[in-house]
């Protein structure tokens, strides 16, 4: 029975492996919650351990798991959509957008995720893949102009493995380290009227997919101090990864595109035998990446001035101080809950308020990339399945939210653009040990 699991688990790692690497980015960055447990928790838990998939949150979660295999599939809709307020000033030198709302044709991808831990005695040894990302979009016109072609948008996906090995220091303590790979797809499009603040026009738009690879790592402590109260922290480095040699004439450092460091810390309290509530705060530091956080500012970044002379101070895209999406370093509040009905069945709950990664100057160039929300509720429910199995659900949604902001290529005054989004996700997880 043991070896027909194992030969389960790893036909299906197999067939996620090669899945993953053509799976769409989610709506942002970062997934809300890795796993089904903690989705249904609005990501929280990290002082928890109920998953091999939690490997993403703590990897010292992984020492008080024991032996355990964790198979999880969601569905994920993001509905994005963009609005220009205001006519076109015709100006010259401006560059004003056509008036009115066009939403993103890009609403659906399957989001799979696997792990796996082993228990030998103090130490465990975990191995997982789980999806992120958080730049997609499909508009159906020309929004940029582009002659070559009738649409625009971007596209990232991006698939990370982790290894864990995680020690049990003494029964109330645990640290534990995760090794992670990460994989990369890009591809955009609908971008050439950029041409001329581009290092490499070649490079900008309208190419293949471009790959590329890298390596980060986490690390993790999980501490019991009572039968009441547990606490638990983590963090992850900054991902080097590849460049986009495809795109090196759009994203900053030639085609650099890093992902973020980020930390997590939080608390679980048992408030009664059957309730357990949990706190957690993450930061995410997308100032990091320069691609990502470098803001449009139009006195460095704009081939000519205002006047219409060549601007001296002129940083292409694709250079270090290029153009980027001007996204700034955020903390999220996550809170959740878990409530045991009775031996089968446990009732899971969370709300998570993060906030706004995009500035109201930044817009234009984030209808690619409009990861504006901010709220996340969540519900799910885990029963348990004879003496080892278990089967468990969570559903999210986020409610609109939108960002607007001027045009800074049009005449002051002229255009404002809004950008948003809201989205659910339904996450189903198998468990066998």
């Amino acid at each position: 029975m043991r070896q027909n699991k194992l030969i389960v688990f790893f036909t299906s790692a197999i067939v996620i492996l090669l899945f993953n690497v053509q799976i769409n980015a989610t709506g942002g960055y970062f997934r809300h919650g890795y796993g089904v447990k903690y989705s249904a928790m609005a990501g929280s838990g990290v002082a928890l351990s109920l998953s091999s998939i939690g490997f993403a949150t703590n990897p010292a979660s992984l020492a008080f798991l024991g032996t355990r295999y964790d198979i999880n599939a969601a569905y994920f809709s993001p509905i994005r959509s963009y609005e220009v307020i205001g006519t076109p000033s015709g100006f010259p030198g401006t560059f004003g957008l056509v008036p009115g709302t066009v939403e993103s044709g890009s609403k659906g991808f399957p989001i799979p995720s696997i792990a796996a831990n082993w228990q030998l005695g103090n130490y465990s040894f975990g191995l997982g893949v789980v999806a992120n990302g958080g730049m997609n979009t499909d508009y159906p016109t020309a929004t940029f102009y582009d002659p070559t072609s009738p649409g625009t948008g971007v596209n990232l996906e991006q698939a990370i493995i982790g290894v864990t090995f995680a020690i049990k220091l003494n029964k109330n303590n645990a640290f534990g380290i995760t090794g992670l790979y990460g994989y990369q797809r890009f591809a955009a499009k609908g971008l050439l009227s950029f041409a001329g603040f581009s290092s490499d026009p070649a490079a900008l738009t309208g190419n293949r997919h471009s790959i590329s690879t890298g390596f980060g790592v986490r690390f993790g402590y999980m501490g019991k101090l009572s039968k009441y109260i547990s606490i638990g922290a983590s963090y992850q480095t900054k991902m080097s990864m590849g460049k986009f040699d495809e795109y090196k004439g759009l994203f900053a450092e030639k085609g650099g595109f890093d992902i973020p460091a980020n930390w997590v810390a939080g608390i679980s309290v048992n408030a009664s035998n059957n309730l357990t509530l949990n706190f957690d705060v993450q930061q995410i530091l997308y100032s990091g990446v320069k691609s990502i956080s470098n803001p449009m500012n139009l006195k460095t970044n704009s081939p000519m001035t205002p006047t219409g002379a060549p601007n001296p101070n002129f940083k292409p895209l694709g250079n270090a101080a290029g153009w980027g999406f001007g996204w700034q370093d955020i903390f999220v509040y996550k809170f959740g809950g878990m409530y045991k009905i009775n031996k089968d069945w446990t009732l899971m709950f969370g709300y998570s308020y993060g906030q706004q990664p995009i500035p109201n100057s930044e817009v234009l160039f984030n209808i690619l990339a409009p990861g504006v929300e901010q709220q996340h509720i969540t519900f799910g429910f885990t029963k348990k399945i004879g003496r080892s199995n278990e089967f468990s659900m969570a559903i999210m949604y986020a409610p609109n939210t939108s960002v607007t902001g001027p045009n800074p290529l049009e005449a002051p005054g002229q255009q404002n653009i809004k950008i948003e989004m809201k989205q659910f996700q339904v996450e189903f997880g198998y468990a066998f040990h």
